[in-house]
C-alpha cells in the first residue's frame, strides 16, 4: 500500500483531518508534533508509541490520543493498519491536555473508520458533522487504560538506548548485564542513572514493561503459556507476578470486547 499524503493541518475550515497508512515491523518514525490534536488507531498490528516522559504500548482495541504539541515516535512491533484523525486545535481543546490510551469500542471504531475513508464531500455536509460530533462524543466517555511506562527525561543515549532495547525484548533471558553492556555502560552505572532517571530499579521497571507487552498480547487472544515463555518466565511464575502487579490472573484480566 502507497503511503497517503500527509493531512492539510493548515486548512483550519474542516474539523478533522484523516490519515491511513501501513506499516511494516520494525519500522521507526522518529519523533515529531502536530499542532492539531491526533487520535492514533491501529486496525491491526502493535506499537509501542513514545513521548519525552513515558511510552505506551498499543494493541487493538485501543487507541492513542495525543493532545497538540506533543512530542512523540513510534516503533512498529507488528505489521501495522494504521487509521488516524487529526482534531483541529478548537476541537482538540475539549479533550485532555495529557496523553491517554483509550478503549475502543465497536461504535468508536466505525465512527474512526468512516471519518477515514469517507469525506463530507461523499456523506454531505450535514451528516459528516453530524459523524465527527458523535466521534468526539465516544472519545470523550470512552475508558482510559493504563498501558504506560515511564521514560527517562534524559539526555544520556545509554539509559534511552537500555530502554529501548527492553521494549524491544523485554525477557528475562536477557539479563541486565547483556543489556548494559550493549548498552556501553557498566551495570553500577546504568543502576544509578535507572534510579536517578526513574526512581525505581532495572527489574521494577523491566517488570511494568512486561505487564504492558502482555497486557497487549492477551487483548489479541495469545495464551497464557505463550506470553509466559516469550517473557522468560514458566506459566505459573507469570500468572503469580501478573496476578502480584494486577490484583487478578491473566485469565481474569479484563481485556474489553474483541473486534472480528
Amino acid at each position: 500500500m502507497a503511503l497517503a499524503a500527509p493531512p492539510d493541518l493548515s486548512d483550519i475550515a474542516v474539523p478533522v483531518q484523516p490519515l491511513a497508512r501501513t506499516y511494516s515491523r520494525g519500522l521507526y518514525i522518529e519523533p515529531h508534533e502536530h499542532v492539531w490534536g491526533q487520535v492514533l488507531y491501529a486496525m491491526s498490528g502493535v506499537m509501542w508509541l513514545e513521548t519525552p516522559n513515558e511510552a505506551l504500548v498499543v494493541p487493538p482495541q485501543r487507541a492513542v490520543w495525543l493532545p497538540p504539541g506533543v512530542m512523540h515516535g513510534i516503533r512498529v512491533v507488528s505489521d501495522l493498519e494504521m487509521r488516524n484523525i487529526y482534531l483541529r486545535p478548537s476541537i482538540a481543546a475539549t479533550l485532555e491536555n495529557t496523553v491517554q490510551v483509550i478503549e475502543v469500542g465497536r461504535l468508536l471504531r466505525e465512527l474512526i473508520l468512516n471519518l477515514v475513508e469517507q469525506g463530507p464531500a461523499q456523506q454531505g455536509l450535514d451528516y459528516y458533522e453530524a459523524v465527527v460530533g458523535l466521534a468526539l462524543l465516544e472519545l470523550q466517555r470512552a475508558k482510559r487504560t493504563v498501558l504506560k511506562i515511564p521514560m527517562p527525561a534524559s539526555s544520556d543515549r545509554r539509559l534511552i538506548n537500555l530502554c529501548q532495547a527492553v521494549m524491544s525484548a523485554p525477557s528475562l533471558d536477557v539479563p541486565f548485564e547483556q543489556h548494559a553492556e550493549n548498552a556501553g555502560a557498566s551495570v553500577r552505572t546504568l543502576a544509578r542513572l535507572f534510579q536517578g532517571a526513574l526512581g525505581m530499579g532495572f527489574a521494577e521497571w523491566r517488570r511494568q514493561v512486561q505487564l504492558a507487552t502482555a497486557v497487549a498480547e492477551l487483548i489479541q487472544g495469545v495464551p497464557v503459556s505463550v506470553i509466559a515463555r516469550q517473557l522468560g518466565y514458566s506459566p505459573s511464575s507469570f500468572s503469580d507476578m501478573f496476578r502480584r502487579e494486577l490484583g487478578v490472573s491473566p485469565s481474569q484480566y479484563p481485556i474489553g470486547e474483541r473486534m472480528t
